[in-house]
């Protein structure tokens, strides 16, 4: 068994390079959480002329919305939702300085050549596990859109939040080399 890639965030240029698609990581560090609704009140300010919500140098945007923390937990359940939904806010989060993304599914082929003009990544977390996605949270504090519950914007301190590489800073899709490996 191979082991896990140990990855920090934010993200550098150069570990966002490092990283390959297929590769089994384990994110620590400071990631924030924006679906749907976030991503439009960010591209939204940003039309306007006016900052997003938090600096995105470096950043890593996880497609969740945790539930209400039980007593004695940092966070409630939290599982990634489909990434395809945000296909058309990446290159805008990317210019304002993203490096990841994590969540689950395939994405349309232009997020691929988007991380390799940007030098980003996007992670595939495993969906259906968010009781044990929400054991690795060990802080998580609502930073922007409080008035979307669930869905506001939260900064995240995780530990080894494990993940694979479903698109790595080349432009290749780990999908695609895996359903190559079967169609021969």
């Amino acid at each position: 068994m191979e082991a896990f890639v140990q990855v920090r965030a934010p993200l550098t240029r150069e570990s966002a390079r490092a990283l390959k698609a297929g590769d089994r990581a384990e994110l620590s560090g400071v990631l924030y959480t924006a679906r749907d609704a976030a991503h439009q009140r960010i591209a939204r300010a940003v039309a306007e002329g006016k900052a997003p919500p938090f600096d995105l140098a470096g950043q890593v945007i996880f497609y969740a919305g945790p539930c209400p923390a039980k007593p004695g937990h940092a966070a409630g359940s939290i599982a990634a939702t489909t990434s395809l939904r945000m296909d058309g806010f990446v290159e805008a989060l990317f210019r304002l300085g993203m490096l990841g993304m994590v969540g689950k599914g395939e994405r349309s082929p232009f997020v691929a050549e988007l991380c390799k003009e940007y030098g980003g990544v996007y992670f595939l977390s495993v969906g259906g596990a968010s009781a044990l996605i929400s054991r690795q949270v060990l802080r998580c504090e609502a930073v922007a859109y409080e008035d979307l519950g669930t869905e506001s914007v939260k900064r995240l301190e995780v530990e080894r939040l494990r993940l694979v590489v479903g698109i790595d800073a080349a432009g290749q899709v780990f999908q695609d080399e895996q359903l190559k490996k079967y169609r021969r």
